[in-house]
């Protein structure tokens, strides 16, 4: 499989207009999901030592996929899952840099790292996901579309999906996350 390009500037990928504001905010996007819903929660996938991805090993400062540590949840308004988050943090990273992120479990990563003086946040990258790119089928799979059929038959606008990623630093540490919007994020409504 081809890697991911990642573009600098969201008018790259077209994304549909309505779209393009939650992939260019900056700030928490835990704090302007809370704004679009009543109730907001965070459901840990899992939290586990993996394989990073080919498009992530460079941005992390691995010469090729390694071993890293991964976390991936989904973010809920009102029960509806709208984000699919996928984070890495290369395992030479210590609990010093990253002192909480072992032990987050359902709490929200954005809130503390955008709690944080000492993380620097870099810039923002966008891509177009094909159904067939790895985060995407993870993504499907988290919502229960779990076999290829189902992702055929998926309405044109669920075949692709927009996300953007950030990579953040905090003393020695590098930490990349990845955020994959579903189409569902287009039905919120500000509070």
């Amino acid at each position: 499989m081809r890697q991911t390009r990642w573009q600098p500037h969201v008018l790259a990928l077209n994304a549909p207009p309505p779209l393009r504001p939650w992939l260019t905010a900056g700030g928490s996007l835990t704090a302007r999901l809370k704004a679009h819903s009543q109730t907001f929660r965070v459901q840990c996938l899992h939290q586990r030592v993996a394989r990073c991805l080919s498009d992530e090993a460079a941005a992390i400062g691995l010469h090729r996929p390694g071993r890293v540590w991964e976390r991936e949840v989904l973010l809920r308004c009102d029960n509806t899952p709208v984000v699919f988050a996928h984070t890495v943090v290369p395992m030479s990273a210590t609990a010093a840099d990253w002192p909480l992120f072992s032990a987050l479990g359902e709490r929200s990563l954005g809130t503390t790292l955008f709690g944080d003086p000492r993380v620097r946040r870099g810039v923002l990258e966008f891509a177009r996901l094909r159904q067939e790119h790895p985060l995407a089928l993870r993504a499907a799979a988290a919502l229960g579309l779990e076999d290829e059929d189902q992702l055929r038959e998926a309405r044109p606008q669920e075949r692709i999906l927009y996300a953007r990623r950030c990579l953040y630093r905090r003393r020695q540490g590098t930490l990349l996350v990845t955020e994959v919007f579903l189409p569902s994020v287009l039905d919120l409504k500000q509070q």
